[in-house]
């Protein structure tokens, strides 16, 4: 379902985002995941 596709993760620097964007990349291939988040030093520790 998510081979292949695009993915918007609000709030993605937190723990579940972390998290579901290291499972994603390790089971499937998406075409590019983007993270949006609040916390601007998060984001770029996540990048």
């Amino acid at each position: 379902m998510l081979e292949n596709s695009r993915i918007l993760i609000t709030g993605g620097t937190g723990s579940f985002g972390k998290k579901f964007v290291s499972m994603t990349l390790k089971r499937f291939n998406p075409k590019n995941i983007i993270v949006f988040s609040r916390d601007e030093m998060k984001q770029w520790d996540m990048a």
